[in-house]
């Protein structure tokens, strides 16, 4: 046994993990349709105007506004209906004075024409037509570059494409685009008891439960997971994983990381690369791990499924929104009565899991090693290191998941 000598602060393991994870700088060009979530890789400019042509905002006809000037309910002015327009179609004649062309929204204007009339301002036989209100030049027209003007910059580097981001991309006529690269997370959990979901278990063994926990998350927040095989308790088998994950961005490892004989997370850690903590006054997650091996960050986190996924949120999240460039999550916070007393861990700062239910915070955790203390829960809410004790009743501010 190896005892931990000191951890560190929630907050300090923070500062180091920012210190420590910078932004990624592969890119990569994908369809547009792939392009929703992704992080724009460089400034786009428009290389066309938008729309690239004059168009009509109303069914209606298009006039020359001064052939209309007199125009009122009680004396109409009459114009000659000289085209018919219509949406990808270009005009073939232009309007001289005295006529007029018929054209639905979104059609070209015609040459000589600068207003359109609303249809419901009018009054048409086959040749003719009435007008009964004057028309200003410019009227119910969308005029050419009036939404995005050619060489305007459009996008800039280290924008999120939405979903009417992409639009704008797909108004230049873009079909690709280039990104930024999506971080990639190399998984794997530790231990010689950890099986396969789909095996049967042999006495002793147990279902891996943190590799899909942390592809959850990962490919929630940006990342892709590239799951590995289980490592055994060995340097050996442990230097073996190391080295098979070091083409991904990210190494993310479960288990072996606390003070047993084969808790060897940190020799193997140690043997490769730097170790930055080990060790976090938090609950659950304590036995937590995080340094660099060759540049990349490894975490090393507990093998206990609550506690895994709890640090999952607290620490990985961030971190790997951070080095895929996109903003740090948006959380959902609400407050809430506490259901029944909750005593806390002395000098350890806690995130302690409550089902939201009939307008209060039921206390959900059980113990970090029960998956259920996370997936029967809604959110969680934080108790500083100095309180030992929140009373039934409480306001709690609940972060949900």
């Amino acid at each position: 046994m190896r005892p931990f000598t000191s951890t560190i602060s929630f907050d300090e393991a923070r500062r180091r993990l920012d210190a420590a994870v910078v932004p990624i700088a592969r890119t990569e060009c994908v369809a547009l349709g792939a392009a929703p979530g992704r992080v724009a890789a460089e400034d786009i400019s428009s290389p066309i105007d938008v729309p690239p042509f004059s168009r009509s905002a109303m069914d209606g006809y298009a006039v020359i506004a001064a052939d209309t000037s007199r125009a009122s309910a009680d004396s109409p002015v009459r114009l000659r209906i000289v085209d018919r327009l219509y949406t990808g179609q270009a005009p073939a004649t232009a309007i001289p004075s005295g006529a007029c062309a018929e054209i639905a929204t979104g059609a070209p204007l015609p040459a000589g024409a600068d207003a359109v009339v609303m249809v419901e301002q009018t009054a048409a036989d086959d040749t003719r037509i009435q007008i009964f209100a004057a028309a200003e030049p410019g009227q119910n027209i969308g005029r050419q570059g009036a939404d995005i003007m050619s060489g305007q910059t459009v996008m800039q580097a280290g924008e999120v494409l939405n979903a009417s981001r992409v639009g704008a991309l797909a108004a230049l006529g873009l079909a690709h685009v280039d990104v930024y690269a999506k971080p990639r997370v190399a998984i794997l959990s530790t231990g010689n008891e950890i099986v396969e979901p789909g095996r049967p278990l042999e006495p002793g063994q147990i279902y891996d439960i943190n590799r899909f926990t942390l592809a959850a998350v990962i490919e929630e927040h940006g990342g892709i997971a590239s799951p590995h095989r289980t490592a055994a308790d060995t340097i050996e088998d442990l230097s073996r994983a190391l080295d098979e994950s070091f083409e991904d961005d990210i190494l993310v490892f479960s288990g072996g990381t606390s003070v047993g004989e084969r808790d060897l997370i940190l020799d193997a850690l140690s043997q490769k690369g730097e170790v930055l903590f080990h060790g976090i006054s938090v609950k659950p997650g304590k036995p937590t791990a995080f340094g660099l091996v060759r540049g990349k960050p490894f975490f090393g986190m507990p093998g206990y499924p609550a506690s895994c996924l709890s640090n999952a949120h607290i620490l990985l999240v961030p971190a790997l929104r951070r080095m895929a460039r996109l903003p740090p999550h948006a959380v959902k916070t609400v407050t809430l009565p506490l259901a029944r007393r909750v005593v806390s861990a002395k000098d350890r700062h806690q995130f302690y899991t409550v089902r939201v239910a009939d307008g209060a915070a039921i206390p959900a955790y059980k113990a970090s090693g029960d998956i259920t203390s996370m997936s029967q829960a809604d959110g969680y809410f934080e108790i500083a290191a100095e309180t030992l004790v929140v009373e039934q009743g409480d306001l709690v501010e609940v972060t949900l998941f």
